[in-house]
């Protein structure tokens, strides 16, 4: 940046993510689900949700990539970021409005599949945003402000939108004003995004490299690979599933969350290691298996994380016969917000706990404690002790992302730090398709509480992961005894 960073800057280089998390936070566990119970019935409204997420997640994937790539090379004289934040925020509200007019006139299949069309192009626009607005602060901001402009973007990103949501927007949807809900998260979006077009960014005369089309290619393959292995494995559950009903019910029941976690487990452990072959090349990943078991670790947790906040609501109107319909979005949108909270006190703290106690025990730790916060949820009989549960997985979230993280930066090869940690962005994606197409017929058959306890035993998968991870020593020690 050629002046000095004034107070403002740090408000329209980062502002994009509160409409982003505002978006995330208002389709995924609320207005998607209710039109997908609305359209499908509850019979197959698991599935059905399953099936959007899946396909809408690998397309983020790609778009991610591609957009980023695309920005890094752009020329234009408004900026590399801004022209693609600019088309992804105003096409994202058409298709808010779009969502609003399938609600309102179709009904059935037809509504399912015409939204089912909408969400991806939603994932499509939201992503090119996303993707440019992620090369502000690298692009902008002096390296020595990274931190503090990162901890400005992490306010923005979760605790604000979350509240917001909660407070306002969950209301909406919660009186059944669709309408109202939308036209409010248009104008968050509208606002961000034309706040970020004032962030102090400079056109380049050329590109800093020649465009190379061959990482787009690879993860093309990685993610049709990685695509498959989770269809694969969403048809392995189904078929054991379907056999299982000529059991005894407790039997059944059994059988169903057993292979549902086997299931996931599969898709995750598969998922992975195909991924990162394809991605380093046999040679590479076989030199780095810590790599490998890392990713494992990070995507199995954020199956059990990810996925309880989607599903959330199918469970509270299973579990408490007065949430029904729209009655279950204010308790939902309540305990996401918790879980936003804890994740926000317990982050800061955890890198401080991280150097005290080592990173692997940590994460240990926090696979424990998600998977009692889970225990806590499914066997609350009200509100109270839900939200305890919830406080205690968004603690255990908070640990997580910090000694995770940690850890993973520790193991990496320095001089490819960007393309290892790239690779590993295929956790967030994988989590939620993985658990949204395997878990939602389960949940359509077996139940939602017993899909929530299957996300559980993910976090204890993801600390059994754990011992396949050999950290450097000296780090490890040199946490231990300071």
């Amino acid at each position: 940046m050629e002046r000095k960073i004034r107070w403002y800057d740090y408000i329209t280089i980062n502002i994009f993510y509160f409409a982003l998390t505002a978006r995330s936070q208002t389709l995924t566990p609320l207005i998607l689900p209710l039109l997908v119970q609305q359209f499908m019935g509850d019979e197959v409204k698991g599935a059905a949700y399953g099936n959007i997420r899946l396909w809408a997640l690998m397309i983020a994937v790609l778009i991610q990539g591609l957009v980023g790539m695309l920005s890094d090379h752009s020329t234009s004289r408004f900026g590399r970021r801004r022209p693609f934040i600019l088309i992804g925020g105003l096409t994202e509200i058409l298709i808010f409005l779009a969502i609003g007019v399938i609600a309102a006139t179709l009904e059935g299949p037809t509504g399912y599949w015409v939204l089912f069309g909408a969400y991806i192009l939603s994932m499509l626009s939201s992503n090119t945003g996303h993707a440019a607005a992620q090369g502000l602060i690298p692009d902008i901001v002096p390296e020595e402000k990274h931190g503090l402009f990162s901890g400005v973007k992490a306010f923005f990103e979760l605790p604000a939108p979350l509240i917001f949501v909660s407070f306002v927007i969950t209301k909406l949807v919660e009186n059944d004003n669709l309408w109202g809900a939308i036209f409010v998260l248009s104008g968050i979006v509208l606002a961000a995004t034309l706040i970020t077009m004032f962030a102090p960014e400079k056109p380049i005369k050329e590109p800093p490299s020649k465009m190379d089309w061959k990482p787009i290619l690879r993860l093309l393959v990685m993610t049709v690979v990685f695509t498959l292995i989770i269809l694969g494995s969403g048809e392995l559950v189904k078929f054991v599933n379907t056999a299982a009903r000529t059991l005894p019910d407790t039997a059944a029941l059994i059988v169903t969350a057993a292979m549902g976690v086997v299931g996931m487990g599969i898709a995750v452990v598969l998922g992975v290691w195909a991924s990162i072959r394809i991605s380093l090349g046999d040679k590479k990943a076989n030199d780095n298996k810590s790599f490998t078991w890392w990713v494992i670790n990070r995507l199995a947790f954020l199956v059990g994380s990810t996925n309880l906040a989607s599903f959330i609501l199918y469970f509270l109107q299973e579990r408490f016969p007065e949430l029904q319909g729209n009655a279950a979005a204010g308790p939902t949108a309540m305990l996401v917000m918790f879980v936003g909270v804890a994740i926000l006190i317990s982050s800061i703290p955890a890198g401080w706990l991280t150097d005290k106690f080592g990173r692997k025990p940590l994460c240990a730790f926090s696979g424990v404690l998600a998977l009692v916060g889970t225990i806590v949820v499914i066997a609350s009989a009200g509100m109270t002790m839900l939200y305890i549960g919830g406080l205690m997985v968004g603690i255990a979230i908070g640990i997580f992302y910090s000694a995770s993280w940690s850890m993973g930066t520790a193991m990496v090869p320095k001089a490819e730090a960007g393309r290892y940690l790239g690779i590993q962005n295929l956790a967030g994606a994988g989590a939620g398709a993985i658990g949204a197409y395997i878990g939602g017929p389960i949940g359509d058959t077996a139940g939602f509480t017993v899909l929530m306890g299957i996300f559980g035993l993910l976090f204890l998968v993801s600390t059994l992961a754990l011992f396949g991870i050999n950290t450097p020593q000296s780090a490890e020690n040199k946490a231990a005894v300071s």
